[in-house]
């Protein structure tokens, strides 16, 4: 019988000696190869805390003693421990558990999490909130270094440190490789300060030597001086102990006995505490080991043969493509990431231009006033970020940007239903918050000619701020349309087709699933639609769209977006603002939050699949 057979809480893995712990921790990534090559998900960063994730459930009295995991993506092994094992076959699926921390889902995750940086400003209001309640349970917030890039994880930490309340920081440094640590100064100093005859000892002296007249004031700053300059000489990482953190490490995360006894020396201790830990993305399978990025975010795939990447293009590498295409005619064109620099396509651009490319890290308030400082320098910034990031630097888009109409394009990926995340990484709220923003521009291509067609045009062609979005992976029709480049000048909406019954009015990747929908209503209810690609949401082409509206008696809008503040709101407002009374139907995601689910199923429940979306149609029309 299996070690993890028998856990199904925390408490059990705290009964286990360290030797049934060591062999827990070969189940579990065995597991989660299992799981996630079945499945998909979140894979390196998962096997690199499996020993971490197993040593802060045996350290800490969880769920009384809370646990707050940064991002949130490296909590399979949190949940697996957390009496959710036998529900992992449901990950990130409808109705399935989520692949980030959800606090719906169970007591022991205590803050949802899925944006990068939070873990500590969320620990420390629930340490104030302890002390305030007079608790004595201990607040631990993980949080990795590429999320320590972010000003949020900083502002936290200064904070934290201001407050001396008790609060206790993991580091997963998964960067380094991990250094021998048997009799390294740096633990031999981390031991010697957590002791309290060294504690005790350091305030009596420093008491006492106060007392000498004249000079002990001098003195104990001469020693602090000394003390200082050594520190720097010898102990990693003065910035955390200069702001006002007891700083323990570094220390192996995947050695039990050292990470177990380190976390019990910082249980114990008083005021903030951080703990350096080294770990080692994928840890266990070669692959991963070897190529962490690329097995960060999997879909299924076979465990003997890897991850192989696909050839096919998406919209994120068509934008790349294309934008590297244009920098090479254009040397004012910058590109700028947060982070994201695969994920949005800019390898190209990095790879040609080096020069040109900017990744700010996990900076995303930095990276648009960076971009907007650039337009006022001469150049011309092309900013890619996820539409779900973008919510991070709402303030810089309109003080920064927009209130002085610099021209910097913003290429918004992943905007609509991104599936299997879940709530926080689906783009459904950007047409909403964007449109309210004064003199900005804001197009979604139908397809990937319309996208490079975009692109150039917003270059090129127009002023101010420009956004562009897009959603994840690839185009669903392509449309054997030549040359919208003169139209998308004279910001025009696109009529698809001319029919005689409704008008479907779409914006983006709905226009391919209007497209699908007027072909089915043609074919099995001899119902002939109008197709009308807005393209433009702002400036909404009211000439072009309303004179369509005019010639039909129903209106059908389609969008991968809230029905709140986009298409469907744009269109209605028109209507009233004309006086013109038709017969109108919406589809768009409600005004909630959607769920982690396969998008085939998501689009399914929300009725903006192709067959639900037909059936209303027709309905409709009949009625």
């Amino acid at each position: 019988m299996k070690i993890l057979d028998k856990i199904d809480s925390p408490a059990d893995v705290r009964k286990l000696s360290i030797a049934d712990q060591k062999k827990l921790a070969d189940e579990l990534r065995e597991e989660l190869l299992q799981d996630v090559a079945k499945k998909g998900g979140h894979l390196s960063s998962n096997l690199g805390v499996v020993e971490l994730t197993i040593a802060i459930h045996t350290v800490f009295n969880t769920p009384i003693d809370k646990i707050i995991f940064d991002v949130g993506h490296q909590t399979y092994v949190h949940k697996i421990l957390t009496g959710r094992k036998d529900q992992m076959d449901t990950l990130r699926e409808l109705d399935g558990l989520s692949g980030f921390p959800k606090r719906r889902e169970s007591e022991y995750d205590v803050f949802d999490t899925g944006h990068s940086s939070t873990s500590i400003s969320a620990a420390l209001g629930l340490a104030r909130a302890r002390d305030l309640r007079h608790e004595k349970n201990r607040i631990v917030a993980v949080i990795g270094d590429g999320s320590m890039t972010a000003g949020m994880a900083f502002e936290a930490l200064a904070d934290a440190a201001s407050s001396k309340t008790d609060i206790i920081v993991i580091l997963n440094d998964n960067e380094m490789s991990i250094e021998k640590t048997d009799g390294g100064l740096a633990q031999a100093l981390s031991k010697a300060r957590t002791k309290p005859l060294y504690t005790n000892s350091n305030r009596i002296i420093k008491k006492f030597v106060l007392k000498i007249p004249y000079i002990g004031e001098w003195i104990v700053k001469v020693v602090r001086r000394i003390k200082h300059t050594l520190k720097q000489l010898f102990i990693p990482n003065m910035l955390f102990e200069d702001m006002g953190f007891t700083y323990l490490g570094p220390v192996d995360g995947h050695d039990l006995d050292k990470l177990e006894s380190m976390l019990y020396r910082a249980r114990d201790l008083k005021g903030p505490v951080l703990i350096h830990c080294l770990t080692k993305k994928g840890k266990g399978y070669k692959p991963a080991e070897e190529n962490p990025d690329l097995y960060h975010g999997v879909s299924p795939f076979d465990l003997d043969k890897g991850v192989v990447k696909s050839k096919s293009d998406d919209y994120s590498s068509i934008f790349g493509k294309k934008l590297a295409e244009l920098a090479a005619t254009n040397d004012k064109i910058v590109a700028i990431t947060a982070a994201m620099t695969s994920g949005t396509g800019l390898t190209y651009f990095k790879e040609k231009f080096p020069e040109r490319f900017f990744d700010v890290q996990i900076a995303e308030q930095h990276a648009l006033t960076m971009a907007s400082g650039l337009a006022v320098g001469g150049m011309i910034p092309v900013v890619a970020i996820y539409s779900s990031f973008l919510q991070r630097a709402y303030d810089q888009l309109i003080h920064d940007i927009a209130l002085q109409g610099t021209h910097v394009v913003i290429c918004l990926d992943r905007a609509g239903l991104v599936g299997k995340d879940g709530e926080t990484h689906n783009g459904l709220y950007d047409l909403g918050f964007l449109k309210v923003v004064p003199d900005i521009t804001i197009l979604a291509p139908k397809d990937y000619q319309e996208l490079e067609d975009m692109l150039k045009v917003a270059i090129e062609d127009l002023d101010g701020p420009v956004v562009i979005r897009y959603p994840r992976g690839q185009e669903a029709y392509h449309f054997d349309i030549k040359d919208q480049t003169k139209r998308l000048k004279a910001k025009k909406a696109e009529i698809i087709n001319k029919g005689s019954d409704i008008l479907i009015i779409a914006i983006g990747k709905m226009v391919a699933r209007a497209k699908e929908v007027a072909d089915k209503l043609k074919v099995d209810h001899n119902i002939d639609p109008s197709i009308i690609n807005v393209s433009y949401l702002k400036p909404f082409d009211e000439k072009t769209i309303l004179a369509l509206i005019q010639s039909h008696d129903m209106i059908v809008t389609i969008e991968d977006e809230t029905l709140v503040g986009g298409l469907k709101d744009t269109v209605d407002q028109s209507l009233v603002q004309n006086k013109i009374t038709k017969k109108v139907l919406h589809f768009g995601y409600p005004d909630a939050f959607i769920a982690q689910g396969d998008t085939k199923d998501v689009e399914r429940r929300y009725g903006l699949d192709t067959e639900s979306i037909e059936s209303e149609i027709f309905k409709s029309f009949q009625s």
